[in-house]
């Protein structure tokens, strides 16, 4: 194999795929990157594979010999990453007196200097998971990122509860679903499937791991179009993610998604609109303390003076209070949430002014932005101790 490309692609590539070698592989060739280099189309396609999670990339270089090898993912990571701008020649010595059968030797060649490493035949490398005989569904990258971005920062990190570390996506007739909970906090988002077609009718259900997904949203900023179409194959434990020369691999999670809509409340007798930037802003500051204490905060809501109050009390270490105005309906109630979760709410709601609705202190508040991509955000709030 033999090939000349730029530091710069190179790079890019192999920083979006080493997300996928696992940190302790159960076998030595996943510590590896698979570099297929095709002399017909001068496309170099990298992949990483955890036997969970793949990706796959591809970009243009000048391919001289085609060929395919394994190589250290983390030491060409290390390496390429430090190389100046320009270009690289990468080439493998199957042929040479140094190969001494202890692995391949491929030599990169940047401007100045040299750097030789030693690599796996590629046969050894899995084949990522194909999905045959099942239509593609096509999602538009556009709603894709918006409702990955506005659910990812809900999904639950404990392993435990495996459904919940997970986002359930909903495929609906034009329109996609996005859902993640931890059991405290619910984010939904809806959004308009543009990329769907009149054939796109078909509804499906499908919880995939945060981690994919977090990866796929890196992908997605990297190198899809807003008005890009997504294919979406899925089938029998596995979702694949297709757009252009790049593909995204990753098993589902098994389990029944909790039923989130039934936890969403149809009425409230109290009613708020907020500068979402002010009350964010205002928290950051509060929550100074709270995270001294037990990261509480209370929100006392006046009606009467038209605004709210937050508040911390961390004992032996100092206390907060600062005001902000809002449009109140309903009666005075103090009520209060931890300062994390509705921070991390607030930097994912993607309004100006937000609507903050609630029935009483102990029951779920919900939030959504007054206009723009309709979000849902449910709160649940902590038992006040005096």
């Amino acid at each position: 194999m033999k090939l000349v490309c730029n530091q710069s692609d190179l790079n890019t590539n192999l920083s979006l795929t080493s997300r996928a070698v696992p940190s302790r592989p159960t076998h030595p060739v996943l510590a590896n990157v698979l570099v297929v280099a095709d002399a017909d189309s001068n496309i170099v396609t990298i992949t990483a594979f955890d036997l969970s999670l793949g990706i796959r990339t591809s970009f243009n270089a000048e391919v001289i010999q085609s060929g395919t090898i394994a190589m250290p993912a983390k030491l060409l990571n290390d390496i390429v990453s430090r190389l100046p701008e320009g270009e690289i020649t990468l080439e493998d010595e199957t042929n040479t007196e140094e190969n001494t059968g202890e692995g391949i030797l491929v030599t990169l060649t940047p401007r100045s200097g040299s750097y030789k490493v030693r690599a796996m035949g590629g046969e050894e490398f899995p084949e990522l998971p194909v999905i045959e005989d099942t239509q593609p569904i096509y999602l538009s990258a556009a709603s894709l990122i918006e409702g990955l971005r506005g659910t990812l920062f809900a999904t639950s990190a404990d392993e435990t509860k495996q459904v919940l570390t997970g986002v359930h996506l909903k495929v609906l007739p034009n329109a996609l679903e996005f859902a993640a909970t931890d059991g405290h906090r619910l984010a939904v988002v809806e959004t308009i499937n543009e990329g769907s077609d009149d054939n796109n009718d078909a509804e499906l259900e499908v919880t995939v791991p945060a981690r994919a997904l977090r990866e796929l949203e890196r992908m997605l900023a990297h190198s899809a179009q807003s008005e890009e179409t997504i294919a979406l194959h899925f089938d029998q434990g596995q979702a694949i993610f297709e757009w252009q020369n790049q593909r995204l691999t990753s098993r589902t999670l098994d389990g029944q998604y909790p039923q989130y809509r039934q936890l969403l409340p149809r009425q409230f007798q109290r009613e708020l609109t907020l500068d979402r930037k002010q009350l964010l802003s205002t928290l950051e500051r509060i929550a100074v303390l709270a995270d001294q204490k037990n990261n509480i905060v209370k929100v006392s809501i006046d009606s009467g003076a038209q605004e709210i109050t937050l508040s911390v009390e961390a004992a032996d270490i100092g206390s907060a209070v600062e005001p902000m105005p809002a449009q109140i309906s309903g009666d005075d109630i103090d009520i209060a949430f931890n300062v994390k979760y509705l921070m991390e709410g607030l930097k994912a709601l993607p309004a100006t002014e937000i609507v903050m609705q609630l029935n009483s202190n102990l029951t779920p508040v919900i939030f959504t932005p007054l206009s723009g991509v309709k979000m849902t955000y449910l709160a649940m709030p902590v038992q006040l101790r005096n």
